[in-house]
């Protein structure tokens, strides 16, 4: 049940809805004004009725729709389809909690607005937000997947079944490096850094490993259990006792050295960037030029801001195959590095960016994927009745598949990059 229906946004001054049920009441009217507003709409035109106006399910924070909408007048560029996303979800705590997210996404939706901005972003046709109450409404065009030339949406890890990941990659990585290289290179709005500001203590600050050196000890031990037990859902390099072994003697010095590699993450200005948080392939659109070159333009971006170059090139690349982790990783992240600095950001040293990035996925292992066994257990009770990870059963519960997936992902670059030894080098280097 809502607390309220609606509160005056902070940009345009008009009463947003903040749940479905307001927004149906203000109906064609409130749209008319909103859409104004933004400047999606000509003063001369408004919205007659709508056609469509559906519940969406998915997603972890507030309630979305989809919506289409008829027009007075057509008009190129203005699109009928529409997505509507709250901050809200009154109904549901947890997905409450998280209302804030939707302020720098709306942030986002209305400089993506401005003339030449890099990549391709789903339309805006209206976004404000109401920082006090955390209460916010973007509405942008919809995404036709699978029509109109664009590729169907590619499910987070099962990129299995994907045609031509490697390629797909590229196309994310050079969308990640044309926004992050025209930040850097002062070609977005002049106020850029005030309404994305980079607080380098309350990045080092945020994520932190939570748990005990005896803690994570446990867990190691654990996924050791987890993996002698079902040995057909990991490859043998991650399971093998050499390997369960160096795990448990870098575990403790990773956390010993947290401060400092997040610190050494942080400190460096070129490597820190606008960028998405959460580039996955599934919040992504695909399709192909004339020339037959794939592109792709980004969506969901909640948490956009300025942040570590890594967090964003492992929020892109955690959903891919280990095979491509393994034969192409140096490739993409020299295709990321010269994208950047072709739109006039900063050179970036390929083996520090490489360094950077498996520091990262060390300490995010540690901090968000050591409880992934047990999370799994409990979704999927029945493991030793399934041969491999591409079981039906995992396709069909995403949080199950996307924990196995990324803790296989983790592990498997501790071990073929070995971390032990990178941690050695970066100790070396750091004094």
């Amino acid at each position: 049940m809502a607390a309220f229906d609606g509160v005056r946004g902070d940009d345009s001054g008009l009463l947003i809805p903040a749940h479905s049920a307001a927004l149906r009441d203000a109906g064609e009217p409130f749209l008319t004004a909103a859409f104004r507003a933004s400047g999606a709409l000509a003063a001369d035109n408004r919205v007659l009725r709508i056609t469509r106006f559906e519940d969406c399910a998915g997603g972890s924070t507030g309630r979305k729709l989809l919506l289409s909408v008829a027009y007075q007048k057509t008009a190129p560029g203005l699109p009928t389809d529409l997505f509507v996303k709250f901050s809200r979800d009154f109904d549901d705590p947890n997905r409450d909690r998280a209302k804030n997210q939707l302020e720098p996404e709306v942030r986002l939706a209305r400089l993506s607005r401005a003339p030449g901005f890099p990549i391709a972003v789903p339309a805006c046709l209206f976004a404000d937000y109401h920082h006090d109450s955390g209460t916010g409404l973007l509405i942008t065009q919809r995404i036709a997947f699978g029509r109109d030339g664009i590729e169907g949406l590619h499910e987070k890890c099962l990129d299995y079944e994907l045609p031509q990941p490697l390629e797909h990659y590229q196309a994310l990585l050079k969308a990640l490096a044309r926004l992050a290289g025209t930040h850097k290179a002062g070609r977005l709005a002049a106020d850029v850094a005030a309404q994305f500001p980079f607080d380098a203590d309350l990045a080092i600050a945020g994520d932190r490993i939570r748990y005990t050196e005896q803690q994570l000890l446990k867990r190691a031990a654990r996924y050791a259990d987890f993996a002698a037990r079902y040995p057909q859902l990991l490859p043998e390099n991650i399971r093998s006792a050499a390997f369960l072994a160096q795990l448990r003697k870098d575990i403790p010095r990773y956390l010993q050295q947290e401060l400092s590699i997040r610190r050494f993450l942080h400190a460096r200005p070129e490597f820190i960037a606008l960028c998405h948080w959460n580039a996955n392939i599934d919040n992504a659109w695909f399709w192909r030029t004339e020339q037959g070159e794939l592109e792709c333009g980004l969506m969901d971006w909640g948490r956009v801001g300025q942040m570590s170059i890594a967090l964003a090139l492992f929020g892109a690349l955690s959903a891919a195959e280990i095979e491509l982790w393994d034969r192409h990783l140096d490739e993409l992240l020299a295709l990321f590095a010269s994208e950047y600095r072709s739109c006039a950001g900063p050179a970036l040293d390929l083996p520090e960016l490489r360094e950077h990035l498996l520091l990262f996925v060390a300490l995010m292992g540690l901090a968000w994927l050591m409880d992934a066994p047990a999370l799994i257990q409990a979704q999927i009770p029945d493991l030793s009745a399934i041969d491999n990870r591409r079981d039906p059963r995992f396709k069909s519960k995403e949080s199950a598949r996307v924990q196995l997936h990324m803790l296989t992902t983790v592990l498997n670059l501790w071990q073929t990059r070995d971390f032990g030894a990178l941690l050695d080098r970066f100790l070396r280097q750091t004094g």
